[in-house]
């Protein structure tokens, strides 16, 4: 039996999570040759994926496997582990819209249609200003482009958007964009 493969990656803009894309580079590019054979080439069951997905637009951490049984336990909707972003937002925020922004994400919100997502609910999200335009905001769930559609339904934009942390494995501050390592033991329990 092949021993699994555990990845943690910087992820930098303009990369997709993708094996294949027409117009976008994709995250696998980032990795060795001998790893992007096991995204197409690798038996069943034994496939290199990305834990999640980021869009394009999105920077930071990202998690690869060839376990599937992991990977679903991370991305699963009910497995109730966060994921913490940094998001830059279009418009500043005022101490006191802060804190409505704050009260209207602790609750469910209805998120705008967009793309292939129509509208829809969403679970109750933890925000934290730590300036008038910068905010960090945890989520449960990971539906598509989430982040992105709570601040469009509290009424603002994305300019920039980084995942932090996955549960309580935080990006390591030493990986640059665009580089990735094999994650350790102890960084795989910090998940749970």
């Amino acid at each position: 039996m092949e021993e699994n493969i555990y990845l943690i990656m910087n992820k930098p803009c303009g990369y997709v999570c993708s094996a294949v894309s027409d117009s976008h580079k994709t995250v696998y590019e980032l990795l060795t040759p001998e790893l992007q054979a096991l995204v197409r080439g690798a038996k069943r069951g034994h496939r290199l994926h990305t834990i999640g997905r980021l869009d394009a637009e999105t920077s930071g951490l990202l998690l690869f496997t060839t376990d599937g049984m992991f990977s679903h336990r991370v991305a699963a909707r009910d497995s109730g582990i966060e994921k913490t972003y940094v998001a830059k937002l279009e418009c500043e925020v005022s101490p006191e819209n802060q804190e409505i922004y704050k009260t209207r994400a602790s609750k469910s919100l209805t998120l705008p249609a967009e793309k292939k997502a129509g509208e829809q609910e969403c679970e109750p999200a933890i925000l934290t200003f730590t300036s008038t335009n910068l905010c960090q905001i945890t989520i449960h769930e990971g539906k598509f482009h989430e982040v992105r559609r709570i601040f469009r339904a509290l009424g603002n934009e994305v300019k920039e958007l980084k995942r932090i942390s996955i549960g309580n494995l935080s990006l390591p501050k030493e990986l640059k964009q665009g580089q990735w390592r094999p994650l350790t033991q102890s960084e795989i329990n910090l998940i749970f």
